[in-house]
């Protein structure tokens, strides 16, 4: 089922305040930074000591003194959030230690206690005690924290350089690619009971592969790039090759998400262990080429991606697609503190056995917006169920993957009654078959029949091949210009132009 998240005052809510306080902040006070007034430094000491009461509430997480740990916590965020509130009007107070200690704090959170992954994650009131319906982004998945945020025991979040790169990559996901990356995360949600135990058995974090999927496909399983790149995670056919992607009985497996998650967390695993688990080059690395980055880098694996001796060598598609995958994964760990808020997503897997002969098509037309799916079910159904083509008809037994809070509706609505009628009407309707029109006989043809009845003519001044032409009427520009081999139609006067005789 999806829905929107049901929201209340929560535990790290004021954090995501504050966030909006330095954004205000960012925009005001004159003083040059160094310049600092008594007043400033004041509000430095708030920012240290709400920094040291954070580190504090995450110690007393992690003690298991959950009660102690939320005072604590309340009480360093209210001092942030004031401090931050009075920022813009205080002489010779510098934004950016107000951003960097906002973004230290967020690495500090990241995946080392559990009082809720994101600030302020949304939990209905009505939901049982230790319920994951109603979080979103990390705080729903089930797993331990650590297969969420670490990649080769770092933080995930240590590992993403908070860039001018990455902070553009941000903005865009915020912004213009907002719907592309809300669509990726529902579509994510379903094929995840199928992607994401391959990458729990590489010990890679969750964050990354829906990173890369949002950035590669957008989770659209059937996706093929104009450079033949194919599949959720977009494998080049020869790379899929290499790790057991391969056609069977038709069907590509790059477009099976388990397949295909197995071969891209495969390929990651083997890529961090040559660049000395370098995230960045490793994901340079899948979209521009191994072999590319390796000469590239050469011996030195701790080099950064963002070093002018690599950055400026690479093409403005890895560029790009780094720092796209970073944010992603980013958001995916802390949608909150962006003021981003993922539906919740019961992607739960079902089946259902055909009571009737029907096509995927048919399916999401007598489903309609079962669940609260109000886009449909198609994108979904096609993805479950890569190997089916969605307009053919599937025979009745046949068993359909599909999530399962889609097994009830199918049974009410698709089994009997108006809907099933209704969806195989349309997907039946005959449409009118226009026969193809004849091709044109070769210009060569044309052309050396047209010479064999031609006569000379001089081209006088004036004249234009439109004017000549019109003096002929079984003929054409486009003719006259090819028998006399004219370039963009230009004439002279004196020149002897060849034209047709019309019968």
């Amino acid at each position: 089922m999806v829905f929107p998240a049901v929201s209340r005052s929560l535990r790290l809510a004021p954090l995501a305040g504050a966030l909006l306080m330095l954004a205000a902040c960012s925009s005001g006070g004159g003083t040059k930074p160094g310049t600092a007034t008594p007043q400033a430094n004041q509000l430095y000491a708030q920012l240290d000591q709400a920094s040291k009461g954070y580190e504090t509430a995450l110690a007393q997480a992690r003690a298991g003194n959950t009660q102690a740990s939320q005072q604590t916590l309340t009480t360093a965020l209210d001092q942030l959030k004031n401090a931050s509130a009075h920022c813009p009007s205080t002489p010779g107070c510098d934004p950016q230690r107000f951003f960097s200690v906002f973004d230290r704090l967020l690495r500090l959170k990241d995946g080392n206690f559990d009082l809720g992954d994101d600030m302020g994650a949304s939990m209905g009131d009505d939901l049982p005690e230790g319920s994951d319906a109603g979080k979103t982004g990390a705080a729903s998945l089930p797993e331990a924290q650590r297969s969420v945020t670490l990649l080769r025991g770092q933080q995930l979040s240590q590992l993403i350089a908070m860039n001018g790169p990455v902070k553009a990559a941000l903005e865009m996901w915020l912004t213009q690619w907002r719907g592309n990356l809300m669509d990726a995360y529902v579509n994510y949600q379903f094929l995840r009971y199928q992607m994401w135990p391959e990458y729990q058995k590489q010990d890679l974090p969750e964050a990354l592969l829906f990173g890369i999927l949002a950035k590669e496909s957008g989770g659209k399983v059937h996706a093929v790039s104009r450079s033949g790149a194919a599949g959720p995670l977009q494998f080049m056919y020869a790379t899929g090759l290499r790790f057991g992607l391969n056609t069977e009985d038709g069907f590509d497996s790059r477009f099976d998400p388990a397949e295909s998650a197995r071969a891209n967390a495969e390929y990651m695993d083997e890529q961090l262990k040559a660049f000395n688990n370098n995230l960045e080059l490793t994901l340079a690395a899948y979209n521009g080429g191994e072999g590319r980055m390796r000469r590239l880098v050469g011996d030195n694996t701790s080099v950064s991606l963002y070093d002018p001796t690599i950055y400026n060598q690479l093409s403005q598609e890895t560029r790009d697609y780094v720092p796209s995958v970073l944010a992603a994964a980013w958001l995916f760990l802390h949608p909150e503190s962006y003021n981003l808020r993922f539906p919740h997503v019961d992607g739960a897997q079902g089946s259902i056995v055909l009571k009737r002969p029907a096509s995927l098509t048919e399916l999401t037309v007598c489903l309609g917006s079962a669940a609260g799916m109000q886009d449909g079910w198609f994108r979904t159904l096609r993805n479950l169920n890569p190997r089916l083509d969605p307009q053919v008809s599937q025979p009745t037994g046949v068993r359909i993957m599909v999530p399962k809070v889609l097994e009830k509706p199918y049974e009410a609505r698709c089994t009997n009654g108006p809907w099933p009628i209704l969806a195989n009407d349309l997907h039946t309707a005959v449409i009118p078959v226009v026969p193809p029109s004849p091709p044109p006989p070769p210009a060569s043809s044309s052309r050396s029949s047209s010479s064999s009845r031609t006569r000379n003519y001089t081209v006088k001044r004036g004249d234009t091949l439109t004017s000549i032409v019109s003096k002929v009427s079984c003929s054409s520009v486009q003719e006259v210009s090819e028998m006399n081999d004219l370039k963009h139609h230009q004439i002279k006067p004196g020149q002897v132009l060849k034209l047709p005789t019309c019968r």
